[in-house]
């Protein structure tokens, strides 16, 4: 968390992870009716942390430069407040939103800059991930610039933590330095076989997990509350609103410390990505960002991850359908929604701490057959 401190300049509270944190900013700042501004692409938890916090989602045109919220294309008067996504750590245009309460999700883009400033910094509050960057498995981080915001959010913090186990802390760690020894001795492959026949892996319908509509109806009742969705919001993180014991704490702080150590691979796998035809265009904008996945659109983007997986190398962290495809009773529709559908589609994530891996397949993939709407 000190790393995070220091690079935001910020209050930060730790947290068991950043979904927890971001329900946590949206019920402070935000009133429940409220409108909010969000990208279609994203995490599934994420649209039901806003549904938690009472609040109507708002979907935004999407950029497809980039992925993110499409800033020339919104009209800020007519919502309340904005939540960004900064997808695979490309930014969203955060000074865009000045005069809206702003909160950002900073859980790809724990390095990422827009001209010298930190993410995290801009809105009222900065959400970061210990999944992502650091893989310490759990773990997030609030940041606030007022200290009167950190004792009212600790304060609410404690009221929606359930209770932890050694037991849980032991397998959340016990997991993480397991997936990296899997990614680091070429071992992806068999480790993703294991977890699918032991049923570790959340059962989804495609790349979402099942919205079950009578059964959110039901939830949504209870709002503004967390727990009713809890069904939702733990997907692939059961423990998500679990007390993190000495161990998990102690894990955290030292993957947390890896991070600058790993920048300058992170930077290089970058760089060697951002060759290929098939990258997305605003990778090439700033060659010095860290990203947490580069984005490439391929036209056969289910068949790539297949033959990816075949030589050793998952791949995650797709959002397809749209939010306004994924579940179309609860939020407000895109004005525009092909450009999102079409990035769903065609986008495929590489880790760029192992680009070399990658590259003999990447090499071979081509753009889509046709440009985006």
């Amino acid at each position: 968390m000190k790393l995070i401190a220091e690079r935001t300049g910020r209050h930060c509270l730790s947290l068991p992870s950043n979904r927890l944190g971001l329900y946590l900013a949206l019920r402070h700042w935000c009133v429940p009716g409220q409108r909010l501004l969000m990208s279609p692409i994203s995490a599934d938890e994420i649209l039901f942390l806003v549904l938690a916090a009472g609040l109507r989602p708002v979907i935004a045109p999407l950029s497809p430069r980039d992925g993110n919220i499409d800033v020339s294309r919104i009209d800020l008067e007519t919502v309340d407040a904005v939540l960004t996504t900064n997808l695979y750590g490309l930014p969203d245009h955060a000074p865009a939103f000045t005069g809206k309460i702003l909160i950002e999700d900073v859980a790809h883009a724990m390095e990422t800059s827009i001209d010298g400033r930190p993410l995290g910094t801009f809105g009222q509050a900065g959400v970061f991930s210990l999944a992502k960057h650091p893989e310490a498995g759990s773990g997030g981080v609030l940041a606030v610039e007022d200290i009167s915001d950190l004792q009212a959010l600790t304060r609410a913090r404690d009221a929606l933590l359930t209770r932890g186990s050694l037991r849980a802390d032991l397998i959340s760690v016990a997991t993480s330095m397991a997936r990296q020894a899997a990614l680091k001795l070429d071992l992806v492959r068999p480790a993703l076989t294991l977890m699918r026949a032991l049923g570790l892996q959340e059962d989804r319908e495609g790349y979402r997990i099942a919205v079950n509509p009578q059964d959110l109806e039901l939830a949504l009742k209870q709002v503004p509350s967390l727990p009713p969705f809890d069904p939702w919001v733990r997907a692939d993180l059961h423990h998500y609103r679990a007390r993190r014991g000495r161990l998990s704490r102690w894990y955290q702080s030292r993957r947390l410390a890896k991070v600058p150590a790993d920048r300058a691979r992170r930077l290089a796998g970058v760089r060697r990505l951002a060759e290929l035809p098939t990258v997305a265009p605003a990778v090439r904008d700033d060659l010095a960002r860290p990203l947490f996945r580069v984005p490439l659109l391929v036209r056969d983007r289910d068949a790539a991850i297949a033959e990816l997986e075949r030589r050793g190398v998952a791949t995650g962290y797709l959002y397809d359908p749209p939010y306004d495809d994924y579940a179309p009773a609860f939020t407000e529709p895109s004005p525009d929604p092909e450009p999102a559908r079409w990035w769903a589609r065609h986008v495929l994530p590489v880790d760029p701490m192992y680009a070399a891996r990658s590259l003999p397949i990447l090499r071979h993939l081509e753009p889509p057959m046709q440009d985006p709407p």
